[in-house]
């Protein structure tokens, strides 16, 4: 396992496809002090790969917003959207283990008897048989995505472990829990988990410090910073901020925006409160 780079930089790295509410207020707050107690630094990056929903004023908003709870970072900031040369040399690299999915939504439902981490149908490898000649035909007329042969993939791959640091031990990955993941989309041309990582290393990124929601993505990551050749950040997979019903704060529950917030009287120093952090 590849060692992270030795400044200590971390990242807070949110999409523009909504208002910023506390639980993104908790993360960034989270990021910024530990970087800030390690005497490193944390970049901002703008994961806005999915252009359907990433919108130019939440982009706005998204600065407007951590600049008020006193934040700030080195420029300039690195946007998903503009690094496709670099997601396509990552899937040229890792073609060999990659094939065609023509699957529409419809039969993707019905796939798999098992679920993946997400609690979706796991891929039951449809697609994953089809001839060289067969690929190339439908490749010209059909929308495809490309999917990772997970068992190929793993079958590379030695005993593969992270540091996560809310856990005792070093934790063995288990990337097979996801199926043929996705690495590519039909309409985007990556994915997260491709992306994600893919930006961790070209940014030097040495301490991941993330919601415990995206956990389960580490098994997966972990496969792909072995396949390209890419360092491994040491992790933190920190609590969630939930309602009073129990349920995580999230864009799609229509969380209370942070501006809300402002807009009501709030000051950043009554936001760390809510969320519980002191001033570092």
């Amino acid at each position: 396992m590849k060692t992270p780079a030795s400044p200590q930089i971390l990242r807070f790295a949110p999409s523009p496809n909504g208002l910023l509410h506390l639980g993104h207020a908790y993360s960034a707050l989270l990021n910024f002090d530990s970087a800030r107690q390690r005497g490193g630094t944390c970049v901002l990056r703008i994961e806005d790969i999915d252009t359907t929903r990433c919108r130019p004023e939440f982009e706005a908003a998204i600065f407007e917003d951590l600049h008020w709870l006193g934040l700030s970072w080195p420029e300039p900031v690195m946007r998903q959207s503009k690094r496709n040369t670099a997601y396509k040399a990552a899937l040229a690299k890792l073609s060999p283990l990659l094939y065609p999915c023509f699957c529409n939504r419809s039969a993707l439902a019905k796939a798999g008897a098992g679920q993946d981490p997400l609690g979706a149908p796991l891929y039951p490898g449809t697609c994953r048989h089809l001839s060289r000649d067969e690929q190339n035909a439908r490749k010209q007329r059909e929308p495809f995505a490309l999917r990772l042969d997970i068992q190929r993939a793993r079958d590379m791959a030695p005993a593969l472990m992270w540091q996560d640091e809310t856990a005792p031990a070093p934790i063995t990955a288990r990337p097979e829990l996801w199926g043929d993941v996705i690495l590519a989309r039909k309409d985007i041309g990556t994915s997260y988990h491709l992306a994600v990582v893919v930006d961790d290393a070209a940014q030097n990124i040495s301490h991941v410090l993330r919601g415990q929601d995206l956990f389960a993505a580490t098994h997966i990551h972990r496969l792909l910073q072995f396949l390209l050749d890419l360092p491994t950040p040491l992790y933190h997979h920190h609590a969630l901020l939930r309602d009073e019903k129990g349920e995580k704060l999230a864009k799609s529950h229509m969380s209370k925006p942070l501006r809300q917030w402002r807009n009501e009287g709030a000051t950043p120093d009554d936001i760390r409160a809510m969320i519980g952090l002191n001033q570092p």
